[in-house]
């Protein structure tokens, strides 16, 4: 799937989740949870970054390199890079998912979990 087409469609699944944004972030874009950003998307287009945590990155890491790698603020592991044009949508969806339920209230994340 072409890099544009897999950014729309994580992008319609991010929007979809309860009370999400995309706003920018200097010249990025993001997505965002109550003003907790997420996700952010490059100006490339080619890129994304999934503020991922520990358990749900490090098993996607091994399984997955040829399109993760890890993503660095300073010298800590913030969360994952994603390289869209090889990226397997099956695999980011719930990475962003994990992501938006790390940074979500509580609230909305059970009453998605009751839906």
């Amino acid at each position: 799937m072409p890099a544009e087409r897999l950014l729309a469609r994580l992008r319609r699944f991010a929007l979809a989740l309860p009370e999400v944004t995309e706003e920018p972030h200097f010249d990025y874009a993001s997505w965002r949870v109550r003003g907790k950003i997420f996700v952010t998307v490059p100006p490339d287009g080619q890129h994304m970054h999934v503020f991922a945590a520990e358990p749900h990155r490090e098993p996607a890491l091994a399984m997955h390199p040829h399109f993760l790698e890890k993503l660095t603020w300073g010298s800590k592991v913030v969360g994952l890079r994603v390289d869209l044009r090889q990226a397997d949508p099956s695999v980011v969806e719930p990475l962003v998912l994990h992501a938006w339920e790390a940074k979500a209230p509580k609230r909305l994340v059970n009453q998605r979990t009751q839906r």
